[in-house]
C-alpha cells in the first residue's frame, strides 16, 4: 500500500515538474505584470496587499480554474479556446490603455479625480491575475499525460497552482520590500553598507518603472499571444498561419532569436487588438457621456 501511494506522489510530482517547466514564460510574465498594483502604497501595506492578492490568486486557481478546466475539457473542450480568446482580448486592454496613458490619455475621468482605493487595487490586481493563471493551469494540464488518471490529474494541478503563487507572490513581496531593505542597510555603522543602501534606494524608482514597462509589454504579448493560438482553434486561423511563416523564415538564426520574434509579433498584435477596443471603449463612453 505505502509503496503504491509512493509510486503515485512520485507520478504526480514527476508530472507536476514537467508541465510546470511549460508554464515558465507566463509565470515570469505574471511576476513582472503584477508589482504594478502596489506602487504608491504606504510601505505598511505593501506585503499585506501583496498577501490579499496571493490568496485571491488561489481562489482562481483552486476555486475557479481547475475545476471549470477538469469540468470543461471533460463535457465541452470547444468551450475552452473562446474562453482564453476572451482573456486574451481583455489583457491586451489592459496593456494597450497603460500605453496610451504613457502619452497622457486618461480614460477615466472619475478616476482621475478620486484616488484608486485599496480593494480597488487588490481586485484588478486578481482579476488580471485570473486571466494569466487561467493560461498557466490550462497550459499545464495540456502538458499532463492523459493516461495519469483523473486523482493524480488533480493533485499535479494543485501542486503546480500552490508552487507557482507561492513563487510568484513570494518574488513580488521580496521585490516592493527591497528599497525598505536598503534603508536599513542605510543605518549600518560600516560606510560602505550605508552606500551600498543608498545605492539600491536611488535605484527603485528606476527599477519599478522598468517593471511598469516590461509588464505593460508582458500582458499584450501573453494576450496577443492567447488570441492569436485561440483563434486558430475557433475559426481563424490567418494571425496563427502568419506567425508560423514569421517564425520559420528566422528559425535558421537559433531558438533564442525565434522566441524574440514570436513575443514580438504577439506584441504587435496585442498592442493593434488593444488599441481597438480601447478605442470602442471611448467611443461608448463619449456616446454615454453626451446622451447624460
Amino acid at each position: 500500500m505505502s509503496v503504491g501511494l509512493l509510486a503515485v506522489v512520485d507520478d504526480i510530482l514527476s508530472a507536476a515538474l514537467k508541465a510546470s517547466a511549460k508554464t515558465a514564460g507566463v509565470v515570469i510574465d505574471d511576476a513582472a505584470v503584477t508589482p504594478q498594483y502596489v506602487q504608491g502604497l504606504q510601505p505598511a501595506r505593501e506585503l499585506p496587499v501583496v498577501g490579499r492578492i496571493a490568496l485571491g490568486s488561489l481562489f482562481n486557481k483552486f476555486v475557479i480554474i481547475i475545476p471549470l478546466a477538469l469540468l470543461l475539457s471533460a463535457f465541452a473542450p470547444w468551450v475552452l479556446p473562446w474562453l482564453l480568446v476572451i482573456g486574451g482580448t481583455y489583457l491586451c486592454f489592459e496593456g494597450a490603455e497603460k500605453v496610451t496613458e504613457w502619452f497622457g490619455v486618461h480614460h477615466d475621468a472619475a478616476g482621475a479625480q478620486e484616488p484608486t482605493t485599496e480593494p480597488k487595487l487588490v481586485f484588478g490586481a486578481i482579476r488580471t491575475d485570473l486571466i494569466l493563471s487561467t493560461e498557466i493551469m490550462l497550459i499545464a494540464l495540456a502538458s499532463l499525460d492523459t493516461g495519469l488518471g483523473f486523482w493524480p490529474t488533480v493533485g499535479a494541478l494543485a501542486l503546480i497552482g500552490a508552487g507557482m503563487t507561492a513563487l510568484v507572490y513570494g518574488a513580488v513581496a521580496l521585490l516592493v520590500k527591497v528599497d525598505d531593505i536598503g534603508l536599513q542597510m542605510m543605518k549600518h555603522p560600516v560606510r560602505r553598507t550605508r552606500r551600498t543602501g543608498a545605492r539600491i534606494v536611488r535605484a527603485m524608482p528606476t527599477v519599478f518603472r522598468m517593471i511598469s514597462i516590461v509588464g505593460t509589454v508582458a500582458m499584450l504579448w501573453v494576450g496577443g499571444h492567447l488570441v492569436i493560438a485561440n483563434l486558430a482553434e475557433t475559426f481563424w486561423a490567418g494571425p496563427y498561419e502568419l506567425l508560423h511563416v514569421i517564425e520559420h523564415a528566422v528559425e535558421h538564426a537559433g531558438p533564442v532569436v525565434t522566441w524574440i520574434v514570436d513575443t514580438a509579433v504577439s506584441a504587435v498584435f496585442g498592442l493593434v487588438l488593444g488599441m481597438v477596443v480601447v478605442g470602442i471603449v471611448l467611443g461608448i463612453g463619449r456616446l454615454r457621456g453626451r446622451e447624460h
